[in-house]
Formats: C-alpha cells, sequence, structure tokens
C-alpha cells in the first residue's frame, strides 16, 4: 500500500513539474516574443500593411544672374490615379473610357498604364499629370462616375522666357522606363519628374529635392484602412539656381538674331560666365504640358529645321576666316616670316595642277600680315600656310580648342573637328595633300568648330592666352531665405604657352579689321573700340553661305571684367544678308549703350545696305 502512494506521489510531482514547465516554457515564450522580439515583429507588421505613397518635392526656381523675377516657376498642377482593385474588372473599360474624355488623352495611354493582369490591385496608378483645377473639380463633382479615381499635388514648370532660353533651360517630363533603370540607384522611382535637357537635367541633383512620404495601413486585400493615423515625412523643396544668363542681354541677343537659323553667343571672357546663348529655330516647352503635348513633340521632332538642336553647342560648322585668328597667331608666334613680309594677290594662287580663287576676283595687291587679316586675303594665308606647314598650323589650332569640348554645363555638347594627316588617313583612307593645309588655313575642308568654341578661341586673344571654362551657373539659394548657398568660381580650362607680344600684335590685327578691313562697312557703333574677325563659310550651294561674326570690346581697357565676347553664326539661306556682323554691331551697341533692340534700331538707323554676293 504504501509502496503504491509512493507511485501516485511521484506521478503527482512529475505531472506538477511537467506541467509548471510548460507553464513557464510559455511565460518566458510570450516574454520572448512581446518583449524581446517585440519591437521587430511590431515593425514586420507595420512594414507588410503599410504602404508609401510619395509626396512630391516642389521644383527649385530658375533665375537670371540678377535673382529678380524667376525665369522658371512652379504652377500648382494635379495628377489623376486610379486603383484599379476598388472598381470592378468589368467596370474599368467604361472608366477608363470616361476619364479619357475629361482628361483629353488616348484610352489607349490609360490602358498601357493599366494592363489587364493589375486589374484586381489596389495600388494607385498614376493616369495623367498636369491635370488642371478646373478637371480636378469635375471629378470631384460627379466622384459617384470615377469610382476608384483620386488625385495628388504635382505641379508643373512655368517657363517665362519661353523660346529664348529653351535650349538653355530645357525642360522636365515623367521619368521613361529606360530612364529609371539606369537612375534608380540614385533614388529615382517611377512617377517622377526628371530634367530632359538643358539646365534642368545638368542641374537635375539640385532643382529636385527630396520627395517626403505618407504612409497609409492597408488590409491584406491593399484596401486602405480609414481611421488609421497616418505617418508623414514631409519633402525637402529644390535649391533655387541663379544663372550667369543676362535676361536683358538674352532678349537683345534673340532679337538681333531674328528669325534666322543660327546662334549668338555672348561670354565673358573675363571669368568664361555666358551671358546670352541664342539658337534658332527654337520652341516652346510650355506646350510640352498641354493636352496636345503629343502632337507637339512629333511635330518638331519631324521638322528638318531641328528646332530642338542647341546650334551653340550641338552644331559645328566650317569656321571659314575666323579661323585666319589662329593663322595670324601661327605667323607671329612661329617667327620665321616676318610679318612685314609683302604677298602679292592677283586674285588666285596656282598650287600644283589647281587654280585656288580668292574671294576677291581681281586681287588685294600687296599684303602684309595686317592687311591679309584685315582684307581676309585668301591668297596671303595660302601662301603663308604652304610655308609653315601642316603641323605647326594644327598644333596652334589645338592650342585654341579647336576640335576639343569645352566643357560647359550643358549636356551633349560637340567638339567639332580639327583634321590631321593621321586622321585623313584612318578614317578617309587617303594621303593628306598639300590643298587640304591650304583649305584649313582659310577654315574650310574638313576642319569644324562650334559657336562657343569660337567664343573660346576669340576670348583666348582677348586674355592674352588664358581660357576659363564656361559656364552656365553661377550660384545655388536657399529656396526659403534667398541666402547664396554655393557660387562657381572662375575656371582655368587653359593657358596658352604664346607670349604676350604675339597675342599684342593679334590684337592689333584684329582691331585693323574692324577700323579698315572687312568689318568696317557693318560695325557701325560709336559708344565701344571693337577687335574681331568675319568670316563666310561655302556650304556647296550656289549663292549661299554661312556668316561668321566673332569679335570682343572694349578693344582695350583696365577693367577686363568689362569686356565682352560676341560670336554670330548665321546659317546659309537663299537670301543672303552677311547677317552675322550686322547682328552684332547691335548686340555690341545694346549692350555698351544700355539700349533695348528698339533704341538700338534707332540709334543705328542706317546702318546697312543690301548685301549681294560673298562678303569677307
Amino acid at each position: 500500500m504504501e509502496h503504491g502512494e509512493r507511485q501516485q506521489r511521484r506521478r503527482f510531482v512529475f505531472l506538477t513539474a511537467l506541467f509548471a514547465g510548460c507553464i513557464g516554457f510559455l511565460v518566458l515564450y510570450l516574454f520572448w516574443l512581446q518583449i524581446v522580439k517585440g519591437f521587430e515583429f511590431k515593425q514586420r507588421a507595420k512594414d507588410v500593411s503599410q504602404r508609401e505613397v510619395p509626396i512630391p518635392a516642389q521644383r527649385g526656381e530658375i533665375f537670371d544672374r540678377n535673382f529678380d523675377d524667376p525665369l522658371v516657376f512652379n504652377v500648382d498642377s494635379f495628377a489623376v490615379d486610379v486603383t484599379p482593385g476598388e472598381v470592378a474588372p468589368a467596370d474599368l473599360p467604361t472608366l477608363f473610357q470616361s476619364l479619357s474624355k475629361v482628361l483629353a488623352i488616348p484610352v489607349a495611354d490609360i490602358q498601357k498604364k493599366i494592363p489587364q493582369k493589375n486589374y484586381r490591385t489596389y495600388q494607385p496608378v498614376e493616369v495623367s499629370s498636369g491635370v488642371p483645377l478646373q478637371t480636378i473639380s469635375y471629378i470631384a463633382e460627379h466622384l459617384s462616375d470615377f469610382g476608384g479615381v483620386s488625385w495628388h499635388n504635382k505641379p508643373i514648370r512655368n517657363y517665362v522666357e519661353s523660346s529664348s532660353l529653351a535650349h538653355v533651360i530645357g525642360f522636365v517630363g515623367d521619368i521613361t522606363h529606360e530612364e529609371l533603370q539606369v537612375l534608380y540607384n540614385q533614388g529615382y522611382e517611377s512617377g517622377d519628374v526628371l530634367g530632359k535637357t538643358g539646365i534642368e537635367k545638368e542641374y537635375d541633383d539640385i532643382l529636385r529635392g527630396k520627395d517626403g512620404t505618407r504612409f497609409r495601413v492597408v488590409d491584406v486585400k491593399e484596401r486602405r484602412l480609414t481611421g488609421e493615423e497616418q505617418e508623414v515625412i514631409p519633402p525637402v523643396p529644390g535649391k533655387n539656381v541663379v544663372l550667369t544668363i543676362d535676361k536683358r542681354i538674352q532678349k537683345l541677343a534673340e532679337q538681333a538674331l531674328g528669325p534666322r537659323k543660327g546662334s549668338v553667343v555672348v561670354l565673358k571672357p573675363a571669368t568664361g560666365e555666358i551671358l546670352a546663348m541664342v539658337s534658332y529655330p527654337s520652341f516652346d516647352p510650355n506646350k510640352l504640358f498641354a493636352a496636345d503635348a503629343g502632337d507637339y513633340f512629333g511635330k518638331l521632332s519631324l521638322d528638318p529645321t531641328f528646332p530642338f538642336i542647341n546650334r551653340s553647342i550641338q552644331s559645328v560648322y566650317p569656321p571659314a576666316s575666323t579661323f585666319k585668328i589662329i593663322m595670324t597667331t601661327a605667323i607671329v608666334d612661329d617667327g620665321t616670316i616676318p610679318i612685314n613680309r609683302m604677298v602679292r594677290c592677283t586674285g588666285k594662287l596656282v598650287f600644283g595642277d589647281r587654280v585656288f580663287n580668292c574671294w576677291v576676283k581681281t586681287g588685294h595687291g600687296y599684303e602684309d600680315l595686317f592687311g591679309g587679316l584685315a582684307d581676309s586675303c585668301d591668297v596671303y594665308f595660302w601662301t603663308m600656310a604652304n610655308e609653315l606647314g601642316v603641323d605647326k598650323i594644327d598644333n596652334y589650332a589645338r592650342d585654341f580648342g579647336v576640335g576639343s569640348l569645352t566643357g560647359i554645363d550643358l549636356p551633349e555638347e560637340r567638339s567639332g573637328l580639327l583634321p590631321t594627316p593621321e586622321w585623313k588617313d584612318k578614317i578617309k583612307h587617303q594621303k593628306w595633300l598639300g590643298g587640304d593645309t591650304l583649305n584649313l588655313a582659310i577654315g574650310q575642308g574638313f576642319v569644324t568648330m562650334s559657336p562657343l568654341q569660337m567664343a573660346d578661341m576669340v576670348a583666348m586673344v582677348a586674355n592674352s592666352g588664358v581660357v576659363y571654362r564656361p559656364h552656365l551657373l553661377k550660384e545655388t539659394r536657399d529656396p526659403f531665405t534667398g541666402q547664396v548657398l554655393s557660387t562657381i568660381a572662375p575656371e582655368v580650362l587653359h593657358e596658352s604657352p604664346v607670349s604676350k607680344e604675339t597675342w599684342h600684335t593679334v590684337q592689333q590685327a584684329l582691331r585693323g579689321v574692324i577700323t579698315r578691313g572687312t568689318a568696317a562697312p557693318v560695325i557701325t557703333t560709336k559708344v565701344v573700340q571693337i577687335a574681331g574677325k568675319t568670316g563666310t563659310s561655302e556650304v556647296g550651294i550656289e549663292g549661299q553661305w554661312h556668316s561668321w561674326f566673332a569679335a570682343y570690346a572694349p578693344f582695350e581697357t583696365d577693367k577686363p571684367e568689362d569686356r565682352v565676347v560676341v560670336v554670330v553664326m548665321a546659317e546659309a539661306s537663299p537670301n543672303w544678308e552677311w547677317w552675322a556682323p550686322k547682328a552684332a554691331n547691335l548686340i555690341f551697341q545694346g549692350i555698351f549703350a544700355n539700349q533695348t533692340y528698339d533704341q538700338v534700331l534707332s540709334t543705328l538707323k542706317p546702318w546697312y545696305a543690301p548685301v549681294v554676293g560673298r562678303v569677307e
């Protein structure tokens, strides 16, 4: 009996201990779950049930160098979203039809963004942006007909100088799938607005700011749970950008060029700042946000005049007689040919079995260096080129930056071409001939330059051998206080080994082009002394030539920071006007007399006459 009682007692103790151990284990496990791992599991649950909704940041505004009225600012606008899971799949096609009419977009565009495989998702999908308040108000008033439709604030850009600065400032647009693949690791997401061209693209990281986030709680079907507290991380607006552009000079340059294919660059040689950059034809970036933006973009893309191209940096042309600035520098600095040596121009030069005709068929008579440049005598420079040789000419041209990028802070700059015997053998599979050297000497043949490269070439002369990197960004500012956050200091791009004495001689020669040479009849402004060079390049069409004028002013000054370089390139047209020096005359007058375009025209009224035939 006692033995049986002891066994029962043992069993009771064992079961009691086992039960107590289980209870203790459960208590410890609950403690581990709720206390030790509680925060982690709570965060997991939050991650599963919480969705992030971006709050777009205000994009920074863009100003000209005076920092007064913005050139680009933001306009309140909205984007429309559709949450497909909130609508019966059979009703979605009808909803798409209704939205198509209200938003004035093709149904196919909506269907592309919400394919049938996504009909049951509860994630909002943006189907249209740039929607005005009136449209949103209409949707809100008829919300019963637009189940699953919502909207959020998404500002759009307003470009004040809609044509003149279109190529400089550029425009923005929604990020594409291809762009997202490249930029995803840089913090970009689907639905973001991205700079596509110009300053908007170059400084997108400064302008875009940082989007905020609104967290909302959803159930297992991705449906939003009402009444749940929402966490909000506010957006950080982008910084304001101040350009080196002077909008007064920009407008003056635009009006001086007029409705002619070509470009104008106005540059401060002492710093590399771009005061004006004009390219025509242009486009209106504001229309890229309108209801018919697709049609407008397609029309521009097919336009044979290529309005999207910034001709100042993306088009290259034979420099023609402006290349004689390089030849003049080479002749003086090399020192093997006396600058007072006379060359007789009879209107032609016989070289081998070819006859090269000077632009003045009757000839210039006897010319030295100063007369040869002033009269732009081809025979003089052909003779000098034959004695210098192509290698020396190429070395000096390379020193001037021909064939090299300027490094301006704009995307897709072209470098032009400096031909060499090695280049011709590799690319053309042909031997370099003496005639190629003669063509190079007068800026024809294979050599090409952009207007901005031309501006740097003139700046090098004005600065006696120093070239600063051209730039458009002047400073960045706080969007709330206007405080300067960063400034761009002048950066030396290149220092030439050419002597100061040589530069002084070249400067005097360029002044002679204005006072007694080819530009004398056209450069009539009296407010400032100018030094520069004309150029007329062949395009292979009878009666048509490109017109160049590259110059700087004041010619002599104790304040080099007041100097400006003006380069005008007017592309060939059937109505030959020799417009480049005429436009530059207007621009110099307007800058240094502080006049508007209309005031300049009044001051210089009898300043031009019709021109027939090629003029250098």
